[in-house]
């Protein structure tokens, strides 16, 4: 492993525990020139998956593409950086548990939005208003009413 520092190819292990998520293995490296230390994270290589786009385009999986999506609709609220890295690792989890070669942004957009949901309404609005191309008040509103009404069913509950 480089060292991210001075570029020396030496570097050794000098802890290794399982990540926060148990989906990868964080490791404590010491660089052996500039002895400067940093982590890694090691993850399972995946099959590469294929997103289905709106136009019939099929494009690699991109995880930077929902973590701005989810940053986007997360600007100024109240969501830490743990609790969006929490949310993309969630969504990845659940797109790759489908077991599917292809699957349609379609498909990613809904758990995005499952997701969202559940962790903050505003940032579910923001999301669904992109995603679903809004194009007049009366279908923002309509959504908005939506998240109204279950907001309601938990509070009676």
């Amino acid at each position: 492993m480089k060292c991210p520092f001075c570029g020396h190819e030496n570097t050794r292990v000098i802890d290794s525990r399982p990540a926060e998520d148990n989906n990868s293995i964080r490791r404590r490296r010491a660089c052996d020139e500039c002895n400067k230390r940093f982590t890694t994270y090691e993850k399972v290589e995946t099959i590469p998956l294929i997103v289905i786009k709106k136009d019939d385009n099929r494009e690699t999986y991109d995880r930077s593409k929902i973590e701005a999506g989810v940053l986007l609709a997360c600007h100024k609220r109240p969501i830490s950086a743990d609790q969006i890295n929490k949310i993309v690792d969630a969504i990845e989890t659940e797109v790759f548990n489908l077991e599917e070669k292809e699957v349609s942004s379609r498909v990613i957009g809904e758990i995005v939005m499952d997701k969202l949901k559940e962790l903050d309404a505003v940032a579910y609005v923001r999301f669904a208003s992109v995603y679903r191309e809004f194009k007049d008040i009366n279908t923002f509103m309509d959504e908005l009413k939506k998240v109204l009404k279950s907001d309601d069913k938990i509070v009676e509950e």
